[in-house]
């Protein structure tokens, strides 16, 4: 058993420092962006703000589960935010591999607000991978008093970049070009 924990332990880590790196060296390294990138690709950021405002709804309602002793509901709802992310991870790599940068065309005050939003949004997405997977690993690894104390920061962490997410969107959504 312990074997299969260390086992777990080590993807889970190598995960967890891989994931945001990938995504990073993705989405920022030199190439060209053809002029012909399929609408359903532009169309992606749409549905990734649907993905986020649904794992919002998600971990709200996990909470109210866990809370009301629920334990089977709440890991169906967990395991469905988990795959919501996955999902939302792989379409916003995607996306910014395919179609280049949206410049912001906002001014004044709501600029400032919202470079906040998309600031923190960005830092705090990339400390959540290895949050949320090590968080998961408590619960698979029935490390239950570490997945507990865990959760108390992965929770408000995750909520705030799902939310932020829908935020930053409806603020640049008018300065894409369809």
């Amino acid at each position: 058993m312990e074997n299969k924990q260390n086992s777990y332990r080590n993807t889970f880590i190598i995960l967890a420092l891989a994931l945001p790196l990938t995504v990073m060296l993705i989405i920022y390294l030199p190439r060209s962006h053809g002029s012909e990138t399929p609408q359903w690709i532009r169309s992606l950021p749409m549905f990734n703000t649907f993905i986020n405002a649904t794992t919002a709804v998600l971990l709200v309602t996990g909470v109210y589960f866990v809370k009301r002793g629920k334990e089977a509901i709440h890991k169906k709802i967990m395991i469905s935010a988990v795959v919501l992310g996955v999902v939302f991870l792989i379409f916003y790599v995607i996306y910014h591999s395919n179609v280049p940068a949206t410049k912001f065309g906002g001014e004044g005050v709501v600029r400032n607000v919202y470079f906040f939003f998309l600031i923190t949004h960005i830092l705090l997405a990339f400390a959540l991978a290895p949050l949320v997977l090590l968080t998961v690993y408590y619960a698979l690894s029935q490390k239950l008093d570490k997945h507990r104390k865990l959760v108390k920061f992965t929770f408000p962490v995750w909520l705030y970049v799902s939310v932020t997410g829908v935020i930053v969107y409806l603020m640049i959504s008018p300065y894409y070009s369809y």
